[in-house]
């Protein structure tokens, strides 16, 4: 059975119907989700993140828990008894027993627990796995740019490692981008200046915390395609074949904490109140997996305002009029005001990937890929 799953996992392209396999991909998706949830609950300081923790509504998530078991172990059941991909509903079948054997969602968690230990943000990967695939794949069916694309595409392995590291580490991202802020630019915090900002109408203040992140944005992703010290970290992220909302997940960990720390170091400075930091991290995350999406959106006119899909397609893509193009992340305006917005007479890009297909698949291969290209 291991053997099979260990092939499955490995294989690419589209489910067949009728096998049993898109129920059983349900099934065990949920099945490892509340195995994990159920974990996070035995051992919470250690595998939640202290800045979600304050938000969770326990009873929600005992709820929530309770319905993905019921669903994995009922579609699990049924392919069992009907003969229909036994060997993945089994397994399936075999993590909610097990989550259920560990207390699944009657575990009663101590609320007196230290919140300075040291953690994996194991709950932030659960959630933001169960609602971006919930959201976005129905999004890319409903609007699908390649209709032939299938979910589980060529490649998705890497993708998905990426997005359980950079996911499993915000504890660690977190700490080194908070230090390195205070390090680095504490210098620069001004009281009269941050108590200006932190007086200002939210929707004032949320367009200046998204420009101000957008232009740092900008002139950090310009470096990493004009330097080439940095592009041998940016080219991990642009080696990615195909385009989907898991694709921008492909990003070397050294470029994530550059980038973040860089972008981090004016919100602090000019000191934006939480709650319109709460609103730029929910949008700078929305538009993070839907501008890689396989979605056909370019939303007309305001696609010179608004980075779009379209617009961060021709970003990876590798035609010739597209490279090094399209370096903002929310303001399209931006590209066209320092003369790096593509222009074509296509609508779409044909192709993705770095030019030559010089970066090698596989996670721990692109990992170590900076240090030993020759290029």
């Amino acid at each position: 059975m291991l053997e099979k799953l260990n092939d499955f996992t490995e294989s690419h392209g589209q489910l067949k119907t009728g096998r049993g396999l898109i129920t059983g991909v349900i099934a065990l998706t949920l099945g490892c989700l509340c195995f994990l949830g159920v974990l996070a609950f035995h051992f919470p300081q250690y595998l939640t993140t202290p800045e979600l923790r304050k938000s969770y509504d326990v009873a929600v998530l005992r709820n929530v828990m309770f319905a993905a078991m019921v669903i994995a172990g009922g579609l699990s059941l049924v392919n069992i008894v009907f003969n229909r991909s036994r060997w993945l509903s089994s397994f399936a079948f075999g993590l909610v027993a097990l989550t259920a054997i560990l207390g699944g969602h009657k575990v009663e968690v101590d609320p007196n627990f230290p919140n300075n230990t040291p953690y994996i943000g194991l709950d932030w990967f659960i959630l933001d796995l169960l609602g971006s695939s919930l959201i976005f794949i129905f999004i890319e069916k409903l609007f699908a740019l390649r209709k032939d694309q299938p979910i589980f595409r060529e490649e998705w392995q890497t993708d998905f490692h990426h997005f359980i590291v950079n996911h499993m580490v915000v504890g660690f991202v977190l700490l080194a981008t908070n230090l390195m802020v205070h390090r680095f630019f504490g210098w620069a915090a001004n009281d009269g200046i941050r108590g200006w900002v932190a007086g200002l109408n939210f929707w004032v203040a949320l367009f200046l915390i998204i420009l101000v992140a957008d232009m740092v944005q900008y002139w950090t992703h310009r470096a990493y395609h004009e330097i080439p010290l940095l592009w041998r970290l940016h080219a991990v992220h642009h080696s990615v074949k195909s385009m989907d909302w898991m694709a921008g997940s492909r990003q070397h960990i050294l470029e994530l904490l550059i980038t973040r720390t860089l972008v981090l170091a004016p919100i602090y400075v000019l000191g934006f109140s939480k709650d319109v930091i709460d609103a730029y991290i929910i949008i700078v995350g929305f538009q993070a997996v839907f501008n890689h999406a396989n979605v056909s959106v370019r939303l007309g006119p305001l696609r010179y305002v608004i980075v779009t899909p379209n617009f961060h397609h021709w970003h990876h893509s590798q035609d010739q009029e597209a490279l090094d193009k399209n370096y903002a992340a929310h303001f399209a305006f931006i590209d066209y005001l320092f003369g790096t917005a593509v222009k074509s007479d296509k609508v779409w890009p044909e192709k993705y990937g770095v030019l030559g297909d010089y970066v090698p698949n596989g996670f721990f291969k692109q990992l170590k890929f900076p240090f030993v290209w020759k290029g």
